[in-house]
């Protein structure tokens, strides 16, 4: 037993070391005491490193599933048992059999689990089941330009713990670039298994430190052009926007361009009004110091905030703000105005920073050099209580002229990519969807690829709204693009989009697959994605002679095959 005194002394210490530290420090102690019995393994292998791990993955494009895969490679040379599992495939009443149980999961959309995971998901949560026993981590993958950033994953982590599950691992949150995380990650479970068990090494492996990130490389660029792309008299309004910058890009056909937009001075000075904040008093945010003026107009987030945003508003000027509120904060503080500047000096350092925003690239290196690179930006429309606003950064793009200078960063992707050469090439891209795919096709054409391409494109007016015509009509008669097929949904009474035209095609665009063929589809998630998708089940059931089943198995090799790449939001 330890003396009062040297009881007290532990809690001090301990008290201000964080989770990761307490995982190492009760390795450490744990490997002295075995140092001293003489306790080390025979092997040389510590004993927590024969266990096995059920290492579970939810996937809708396929990171997660390529992640897990790599990641249990790594876990093997580890001496770490793994079984890798879907989540689409495993079994909900094996859950409660699990010793040692790792996630690794996408977040969709707003907020949503992955398609192929949504079973597990809701089980998940509209079951009562007993976890005691379980021992878990979550790794969650996600975008911070979406509000609900790694949400899914938030979400299993909180509901396996409410069930009774013993985390040993604090959620992990990585955004796109995953890849350094995630191998801090699972060093950090052979860490923790290994101070999981009474054998244990003289002296337990510490939590591998995560770098900080260096962050990307920022371009100042200039807008050269930005044009107008829908004629007259259409309902949309969408801008080619060329940038030049006097350094060589580094991109590919696939990325995208990220801008971390700022707020309107008008949004600005109207919050400034209303609470009557001192605009030159600095502030600590959770990411800078700034003043109060700086930090509204560059740094958070004031036109879109988070629910939780909203509920610590509330709770901070004692307004009953109902849920489904879903306010900018100069509406909240009309509607909800803050009594006193102290008050929303607090405001301040709860919203969240501004999440950039990402734009598919349009140009491509091979076909349009190294220092000029382009974006197809809608200008995005919306009402709040009748009255119409612009998003942030659409009403950037679409209001400054050629001359305007701005900061952007690349965003690069890992898996939209274009195949080889002489790989055939399917592209479905209605509305700004086909910004990739005028990049996919201008570099398929300076590299003089071989392949076929055939490209889906949709819009609401072929008189209006035919994006890119001219260069897609060029491209369609050199040879370029082997086949072309448009919708114009409102061109004739009954709608028509692309997946009618698919369907209209399917014996030549499953013949093409079936062949070896890469399809992408780029743009909105609901509901182009998932119609998109049907029709293909649809397409192999008919023209493949396949069952639902195996027309559904047939769309989820491709996805494993890294054959059919989304790119959608």
């Amino acid at each position: 037993m330890l003396s009062e005194d040297k009881l007290q002394k532990i809690k001090e210490f301990t008290s201000t070391l964080s989770r990761e530290e307490l995982i190492w420090l009760n390795g450490y102690i744990a490997g002295q005491a075995g140092a001293l019995q003489g306790a080390l393994p025979s092997s040389g292998t510590p004993a927590a490193l024969n266990k096995k791990i059920t290492l579970a993955y939810g996937t809708e494009t396929g990171n997660s599933k390529k992640l897990a895969t790599q990641l249990a490679g790594i876990a093997k040379k580890k001496g770490i048992g793994v079984k890798l599992a879907g989540l689409d495939q495993y079994r909900f009443t094996d859950l409660t059999k699990e010793e040692y149980f790792f996630v690794v999961i996408s977040t969709q959309g707003e907020g949503e689990p992955p398609l192929l995971a949504k079973k597990f998901y809701d089980q998940l949560h509209e079951q009562a089941v007993e976890l005691k026993k379980m021992k878990f981590g979550v790794l969650a993958l996600g975008d911070t330009s979406y509000a609900q950033f790694c949400k899914t994953g938030e979400d299993i982590d909180a509901r396996l713990e409410a069930l009774g599950a013993h985390r040993m691992l604090p959620l992990k949150k990585c955004d796109v670039d995953y890849e350094e995380d995630s191998l801090h990650w699972i060093d950090n479970v052979a860490t923790v298994l290994q101070t999981s068990v009474g054998s244990v090494p003289a002296i337990a492996a510490p939590l591998v430190e995560e770098k900080k990130p260096v962050g990307k490389k920022h371009y100042n660029g200039i807008i050269v052009t930005n044009i107008n792309l829908n004629d007259r008299g259409s309902n949309k309004e969408t801008y080619h926007v060329e940038i030049s910058t006097d350094e060589d890009l580094d991109y590919l056909p696939g990325d995208a361009l990220g801008l971390i937009p700022v707020n309107s001075d008008a949004a600005v000075e109207e919050i400034i009004t209303l609470t009557g904040v001192n605009p030159d008093l600095e502030i600590q945010t959770a990411k800078v110091k700034a003043p109060v003026r700086e930090l509204l107009k560059k740094h958070l987030n004031i036109l879109y905030p988070l629910k939780s945003t909203i509920k610590q508003y509330a709770a901070i000027t004692g307004y009953e703000i109902p849920e489904e509120v879903r306010l900018s904060i100069p509406d909240l503080l009309k509607k909800y105005p803050i009594k006193a500047a102290a008050a929303f000096e607090e405001v301040i350092k709860i919203l969240t920073p501004q999440a950039p925003r990402l734009y598919s690239i349009s140009s491509a290196p091979g076909s349009h050099g190294l220092g000029e690179i382009h974006i197809t930006v809608s200008k995005d429309e919306y009402y709040v209580e009748d009255d119409k606003r612009t998003g942030v950064s659409s009403e950037f793009f679409s209001t400054h002229p050629a001359g305007t200078e701005f900061e952007f960063f690349i965003q690069k992707q890992k898996h939209f990519r274009l195949p080889a050469n002489d790989k055939d090439v399917i592209m479905i891209g209605p509305g700004t969807g086909i910004a990739p795919f005028r990049s996919f096709i201008a570099e398929r054409d300076a590299q003089g690829a071989e392949g076929r391409n055939w490209l889906f494109f949709g819009e609401q007016h072929f008189v209006t709204d035919f994006l890119y015509q001219t260069e897609l009509q060029d491209y369609l008669q050199t040879g370029v693009l082997t086949n072309l097929d448009v919708a114009f949904s409102r061109d004739q009474k009954e709608k028509i989009y692309v997946q009618h035209r698919m369907k209209q095609r399917g014996a030549e665009l499953y013949d093409w697959i079936s062949n070896g063929a890469y399809m992408y589809i780029s743009g909105k998630r609901e509901p182009t994605s998932k119609d998109v998708e049907k029709m293909l089940v649809e397409i192999f059931k008919e023209h493949g002679n396949k069952t639902e089943e195996e027309a559904e198995k047939y769309l989820h090799q491709l996805v494993e095959e890294g054959r059919w790449e989304k790119d959608v939001y």
